[in-house]
């Protein structure tokens, strides 16, 4: 994996840190996606270190124990100028309202979205004292403007129902437009749980149990049709997610 510092084997042939995001909801099936990039072998993975920061006021990047965001970008930034790295990371809360203002300007940015009429009542079935913000999709679409307008290009976005129904095609996709290698033997995996999600290893469960991106069949008592707060909750995130998913369905 490694290679000479600051020459980083990039399949873009960009020089620089070797630094890829994947922006996402919660329950957005991020995780399945970051456990597909374990399988791979070939990036440093990271879950979730901004929201660590912001929940246990810390995090951890190698040895080092990190306090702020911009701290943490300075040491991410710095492995990836000698591997490659992976950092997956949902956006229940305003990172760059609070100081992670530089976030768009470090590395390659790419983002995840899911219906919301999914992904609202499976969140409100893990935490029932949820508020509708923590959702996520305003956070997700600020992010993905703020990287457009930092690097004049609409980042890629890749809709996790294509995960279900062409795991093959929309990987290959992906890794075309985050320019990195398409790894098929990535696509299957052994189950189990993995220490980089330790933190929140109760809300990856389907994560732990899959081998491979399947769909839950999981129904859920309160949904966005039954329940008053569930049925707002969508209507206030919908067209965020919108805004997204014409930016997935405009790659060619």
């Amino acid at each position: 994996m490694g290679h000479p510092p600051g020459e980083p084997d990039r399949a873009d042939g960009v020089t620089g840190p070797d630094l890829l995001f994947l922006w996402g909801t919660p329950r957005s099936m991020s995780t399945a996606f970051l456990r597909m990039m374990l399988e791979r072998g070939d990036h440093e993975v990271f879950h979730e270190p901004f929201s660590s920061i912001v929940v246990q006021g810390r995090t951890e990047v190698g040895d080092h124990t990190v306090t702020s965001h911009d701290e943490l970008l300075k040491h991410l930034e710095d492995r990836a100028m000698d591997h490659p790295v992976f950092v997956k990371e949902t956006t229940e809360y305003d990172y760059l309202g609070n100081g992670g203002d530089r976030i768009p300007q470090v590395g390659r940015h790419t983002f995840i979205i899911r219906d919301p009429r999914r992904v609202i009542p499976s969140h409100y079935a893990m935490n029932a004292d949820m508020v509708c913000e923590e959702i996520g999709y305003g956070h997700l679409v600020e992010m993905a403007r703020r990287v457009r307008e930092v690097t004049g290009e609409q980042p890629y976005v890749v809709e996790a129902e294509e995960l279900l129904t062409d795991a093959a095609g929309a990987i290959e996709r992906y890794c075309r437009g985050a320019g990195i290698p398409f790894l098929a033997s990535s696509l299957s995996w052994r189950a189990g749980d993995q220490e980089v999600w330790s933190r929140t290893s109760q809300w990856h469960r389907d994560a732990a149990g899959s081998t491979g991106f399947t769909r839950s069949e999981r129904a859920y008592r309160s949904t966005t049709e039954n329940d008053r707060f569930l049925y707002d909750c969508y209507w206030h995130h919908r067209p965020d997610y919108n805004v997204l998913r014409k930016w997935a369905r405009s790659v060619v």
